[in-house]
C-alpha cells in the first residue's frame, strides 16, 4: 500500500502555502512533515483527509482493499482533542468506538495503551491538558484505519506520554499501516521519511 501526493498545490486566503508538491510513502514507514508555523502542514493533512480540497493535484491510496474513499480509510487527529468534557473517560471512549465502528473490546485496550485506565470514571473535563491529549489520541486504536494523519500529536504530552504515542505509531506501522505526522519535535519513530514545507517544499 502506498499514499501518493501528485503535484499538490494549496492556496488559502489568496496565499500559496505550497505548490507542485509530490511525495510517496509506503506502508510501514511514517512521513514526517516539518516546517515553520503557517507553512501549510495542517492544510496538507486536512487535504489528505478530505477536509479541504486541493487547489491543484491529486492524492491517492494505492493497493488498499475495497473501494472506500480515502477519507473513510484514515484517522485524523488535529489540534483539538474532540472529547466531551461532561462525559467520563470511559464514556468518551465508548462513544468514539461506536461512532468509528470499532469492536467492544477496543476502548479498554486503547485506554491501557495510553495510560488512562485508572482515570476511566473521571469526567474528561477534570483531566490535565496532557491527559486530554492522550484521550484524543486513544481513538486511533478504537477502530482499524490504514492511514493515520497526526497534526502536532505531541502537544501537551510529557516524555512518558510521547513514548506511548511513539509505541502506538510504531505498532501501527509494523502491521502495515501508514502515517503522516506534522511535528516540530522528534517523536522516536523506528524509521521515517521527511517532507519539509517552506518557500520551496522538498521531499527526502
Amino acid at each position: 500500500m502506498r499514499l501518493i501526493g501528485d503535484k499538490l498545490s494549496s492556496v488559502r486566503g489568496g496565499r500559496v502555502l505550497f505548490a507542485d508538491l509530490s511525495f510517496a510513502v509506503a506502508a510501514g514507514e511514517p512521513l514526517v512533515v516539518t516546517g515553520a508555523n503557517g507553512s501549510g502542514k495542517t492544510s496538507l493533512l486536512r487535504t489528505i483527509a478530505g477536509l479541504l480540497p486541493a487547489t491543484e493535484g491529486q492524492i491517492r491510496l494505492e493497493g488498499q482493499a475495497g473501494d472506500q474513499p480515502l477519507r473513510e480509510q484514515c484517522h485524523y487527529v488535529g489540534h483539538r482533542n474532540a472529547i466531551k468534557t461532561a462525559l467520563t473517560v470511559a464514556e468518551n471512549a465508548g462513544f468514539w468506538s461506536r461512532f468509528l465502528g470499532g469492536s467492544s473490546e477496543r476502548p479498554q485496550r486503547a485506554l491501557d495503551a495510553f495510560g488512562l485506565s485508572a482515570l476511566r470514571d473521571i469526567p474528561a473535563g477534570y483531566l490535565s491538558a496532557g491527559q486530554q491529549r492522550r484521550l484524543g489520541l486513544a481513538r486511533l486504536l478504537f477502530a482499524e484505519r490504514p492511514l493515520w494523519l497526526l497534526d502536532e500529536p505531541s502537544t501537551s504530552l510529557d516524555e512518558a506520554a510521547q513514548g506511548m504515542l511513539a509505541a502506538a505509531v510504531n505498532t501501527h506501522l509494523a502491521g502495515g499501516g501508514l502515517a503522516v505526522v506534522a511535528t516540530h519535535v522528534p517523536l522516536g519513530f523506528t524509521s521515517a521519511r521527511s517532507l519539509r514545507l517552506g518557500p520551496v517544499a522538498a521531499a527526502a
